[in-house]
Protein backbone atom coordinates (compact mmCIF):
# COMPACT_ATOMS: atom_id res chain seq x y z
CA UNK A 1 0.00 0.00 0.00
CA UNK A 2 0.90 3.46 -0.37
CA UNK A 3 2.27 5.02 2.29
CA UNK A 4 3.76 8.90 3.86
CA UNK A 5 5.88 8.26 7.09
CA UNK A 6 7.19 11.68 8.67
CA UNK A 7 9.54 12.10 11.16
CA UNK A 8 11.97 14.65 13.00
CA UNK A 9 9.54 16.55 14.95
CA UNK A 10 10.33 17.89 18.20
CA UNK A 11 10.78 20.68 21.03
CA UNK A 12 12.96 23.23 20.54
CA UNK A 13 13.77 26.79 21.62
CA UNK A 14 12.76 29.84 19.21
CA UNK A 15 15.38 30.45 16.87
CA UNK A 16 16.31 26.44 17.05
CA UNK A 17 16.37 24.30 13.61
CA UNK A 18 14.51 20.80 13.05
CA UNK A 19 14.61 18.69 9.96
CA UNK A 20 11.88 16.88 8.95
CA UNK A 21 11.69 14.19 7.16
CA UNK A 22 8.82 12.04 4.03
CA UNK A 23 9.53 8.81 3.74
CA UNK A 24 7.55 7.52 0.62
CA UNK A 25 7.16 4.25 -0.27
CA UNK A 26 4.47 1.96 -2.42
CA UNK A 27 4.53 4.11 -5.87
CA UNK A 28 5.21 2.03 -8.45
CA UNK A 29 8.15 5.01 -9.00
CA UNK A 30 8.52 6.81 -5.27
CA UNK A 31 9.74 9.92 -7.18
CA UNK A 32 6.42 12.25 -6.36
CA UNK A 33 5.75 15.26 -5.55
CA UNK A 34 5.36 16.28 -2.31
CA UNK A 35 3.10 18.65 -0.21
CA UNK A 36 4.22 20.18 3.45
CA UNK A 37 1.17 20.98 6.06
CA UNK A 38 0.75 21.91 9.10
CA UNK A 39 -2.14 22.56 11.52
CA UNK A 40 -2.55 23.78 14.72
CA UNK A 41 -5.03 23.57 17.20
CA UNK A 42 -8.20 25.33 16.55
CA UNK A 43 -6.70 26.66 12.97
CA UNK A 44 -6.80 25.27 9.69
CA UNK A 45 -4.63 23.56 7.87
CA UNK A 46 -2.01 25.39 5.48
CA UNK A 47 0.33 24.36 3.06
CA UNK A 48 3.63 25.53 3.86
CA UNK A 49 5.75 24.20 0.65
CA UNK A 50 5.89 22.14 -2.07
CA UNK A 51 8.95 20.74 -4.66
CA UNK A 52 8.59 18.72 -7.41
CA UNK A 53 9.20 15.22 -8.18
CA UNK A 54 12.77 15.87 -9.47
CA UNK A 55 13.21 18.86 -6.83
CA UNK A 56 13.36 21.20 -9.59
CA UNK A 57 10.38 22.96 -8.49
CA UNK A 58 9.99 24.16 -5.52
CA UNK A 59 7.14 26.70 -3.66
CA UNK A 60 6.89 28.18 0.23
CA UNK A 61 4.13 30.24 1.75
CA UNK A 62 5.05 33.56 2.34
CA UNK A 63 4.97 32.76 6.44
CA UNK A 64 8.00 30.41 6.05
CA UNK A 65 9.78 31.92 3.57
CA UNK A 66 13.56 32.66 3.89
CA UNK A 67 13.10 30.03 6.83
CA UNK A 68 12.20 26.55 5.32
CA UNK A 69 13.93 25.05 2.80
CA UNK A 70 12.34 21.71 0.99
CA UNK A 71 14.82 19.05 -0.78
CA UNK A 72 14.88 15.80 -1.12
CA UNK A 73 17.00 13.10 -2.05
CA UNK A 74 15.16 10.14 -4.37
CA UNK A 75 17.69 7.59 -3.74
CA UNK A 76 16.48 7.62 -0.02
CA UNK A 77 12.63 7.83 -1.08
CA UNK A 78 12.75 11.03 0.92
CA UNK A 79 11.62 14.65 1.22
CA UNK A 80 13.07 16.91 3.65
CA UNK A 81 11.99 20.30 5.23
CA UNK A 82 14.61 22.50 7.41
CA UNK A 83 13.25 24.54 9.21
CA UNK A 84 15.42 27.35 10.75
CA UNK A 85 14.77 30.51 13.31
CA UNK A 86 11.77 28.41 14.64
CA UNK A 87 8.90 30.61 15.79
CA UNK A 88 6.39 29.97 18.34
CA UNK A 89 3.78 30.32 15.71
CA UNK A 90 5.32 27.48 14.09
CA UNK A 91 4.12 24.89 16.78
CA UNK A 92 1.88 22.52 14.72
CA UNK A 93 1.60 18.96 13.46
CA UNK A 94 3.61 18.94 10.06
CA UNK A 95 2.03 16.50 7.31
CA UNK A 96 2.90 15.32 4.45
CA UNK A 97 0.92 14.37 1.43
CA UNK A 98 0.75 13.32 -2.29
CA UNK A 99 -1.34 12.86 -5.30
CA UNK A 100 -1.87 9.24 -6.15
CA UNK A 101 -0.74 9.96 -9.79
CA UNK A 102 2.68 11.71 -8.02
CA UNK A 103 1.26 15.19 -9.55
CA UNK A 104 2.62 18.61 -9.08
CA UNK A 105 -0.15 20.84 -7.89
CA UNK A 106 1.61 24.62 -7.38
CA UNK A 107 -1.12 25.91 -5.60
CA UNK A 108 -0.25 26.23 -1.52
CA UNK A 109 -4.29 26.06 -0.83
CA UNK A 110 -4.57 22.83 -2.87
CA UNK A 111 -5.59 19.86 -0.35
CA UNK A 112 -7.30 17.15 -2.16
CA UNK A 113 -4.72 15.00 -2.13
CA UNK A 114 -4.91 11.44 -2.08
CA UNK A 115 -2.49 10.12 0.62
CA UNK A 116 -0.91 12.06 3.86
CA UNK A 117 1.23 10.66 6.59
CA UNK A 118 0.29 10.69 10.12
CA UNK A 119 1.82 13.72 10.97
CA UNK A 120 4.71 14.77 13.22
CA UNK A 121 4.31 17.11 16.32
CA UNK A 122 6.83 20.29 16.08
CA UNK A 123 6.69 22.29 19.28
CA UNK A 124 8.74 25.86 19.29
CA UNK A 125 8.86 27.04 23.01
CA UNK A 126 11.34 28.32 25.29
Amino acid sequence: QLQLVESGGGLVQPGGSLRLSCEVSGFTSNNVAIAWFREAPGKEREGVSLISATGGITNYAGSVKGRFTVSRDNAKNTVYLQMNSLQPEDTAVYYCAADKNGYYYPDLAYKQYDYWGQGTQVTVSS
